[in-house]
């Protein structure tokens, strides 16, 4: 954990650019702020020797982005409003060795699943915070967002729109799909096996084979308002992508169930519609959990593709940026939706643990 720590110091902590595509001048900690470098130095030193504490990594995360804040505002201070002020390698490798740290703590101290989601809960606020109080607003991300906040909602509402309704559809088919298969031995090799072969597609030629069909489809029933393009070949992309995790984990989870307990559930005269829901179905809840964790995480990514064929999303700001080589805006796109799919494995993470505690 030493090495990123010290290239903190030694990389450029931020680069100062006149606009958002000329070459930048780098800026280091060291010459900035050096009571504040000699501070990290001594706060990481802390932390490395007692990792095992939470409250320290999580202290020095939420002190590192208020510092980037701070090093942005002195470096923007009478420039032009088209200046922007971009996070560098420095910054980065430090807060990736923070997480580290916390990450190591968290399996260290192993706190409840409640705490977990405390911790979660109270990393948000903080940030939303810093970033409501404008600590952030002279970094460059946020010179982004002003500029396109409208549509940064309108695209957010989108991502979640398609992840969380893909998830939603395959969640419930995904698990008809599975119990049937569990069921109906002869079905199970087919399905998986269809199920796989769907998985190996690269999602843009997914996207691509869909666009015939649907475009198709929308010129015989106007009434469906679908298109080719656009959001229904990116929600039956993500819809098709997640059946195989959420059928696989329904299949595990009811052949986990103990032939023994379904026996003495029939010996009870259970029927089985009966043993199905009050007890084969109950025990099984944390593998199926495990899978919806799987579907949503995965679909919260690939949500992101869906903006190649106009289907929006967080996916529009990366492409927007790719195409104009501006990295800040790139970032736009990519820093929430990562954030959505840690926020959403942490929740499931919880609820999971809660689930098997309850069972045992």
């Amino acid at each position: 954990m030493a090495v990123p720590l010290a290239l903190g110091l030694a990389l450029p902590l931020a680069s100062f650019r006149p606009n958002r595509i000329a070459a930048g001048e780098s800026h280091y900690l060291l010459a900035l702020h050096p009571l504040a470098a000699v501070l990290l130095a001594g706060f990481a030193l802390a932390v490395i020797v007692l990792r095992r504490k939470t409250v320290l990594p999580l202290a020095a995360i939420l002190l590192w982005l208020a510092l980037m804040g701070w090093v942005a505002r002195d470096l923007a201070l009478g420039a032009a409003a088209y200046a922007r002020v971009t996070p560098g390698p420095g910054f980065w490798s430090v807060l990736v060795a923070m997480l580290i740290l916390l990450v190591d703590a968290l399996a260290h101290q192993r706190p409840g699943p409640l705490l977990r989601l405390g911790i979660l809960a109270g990393m948000a606020a903080a940030i939303l915070l810093m970033l409501h109080g404008g600590l952030w607003d002279s970094v460059s991300y946020m010179q982004e967002y002003r500029s396109r906040s409208a549509s940064f909602w309108r695209e957010a509402r989108t991502h979640l729109t398609l992840a969380l309704g893909s998830f939603a559809a395959a969640t419930v088919a995904g698990f008809v799909i599975g119990a049937l298969a569990h069921r109906l031995a002869s079905l199970r090799a087919p399905v998986v096996g269809v199920l796989t072969l769907i998985q190996t597609i690269p999602s843009i030629a997914m996207f691509g084979m869909l666009m015939l069909p649907l475009g198709w489809l929308a010129a015989q029933i106007p009434a469906l308002g679908i298109s080719g393009i656009g959001m229904a070949p990116a929600f039956v992309a993500l819809f098709l992508y997640a059946l195989l995790p959420m059928v696989a984990n329904t299949l595990a989870g009811l052949s986990a169930v103990p032939a023994n307990v379904t026996e003495a559930a029939r010996g009870m005269g259970m029927t089985g519609p009966q043993r199905f829901v009050q007890i084969e179905l109950p025990l099984a809840l944390p593998i199926l959990l495990t899978g919806a964790r799987i579907v949503l995480v995965q679909n919260i990514g690939l949500a992101t593709v869906g903006a190649l064929i106009g289907a929006g999303g967080f996916g529009t700001f990366v492409f927007q940026g790719l195409g104009q080589t501006a990295s800040d805006l790139i970032l736009l796109g990519a820093l929430p939706t990562v954030a959505l799919a840690f926020a959403a494995a942490v929740v499931f993470d919880a609820v999971i643990e809660m689930t098997g505690r309850g069972r045992t």
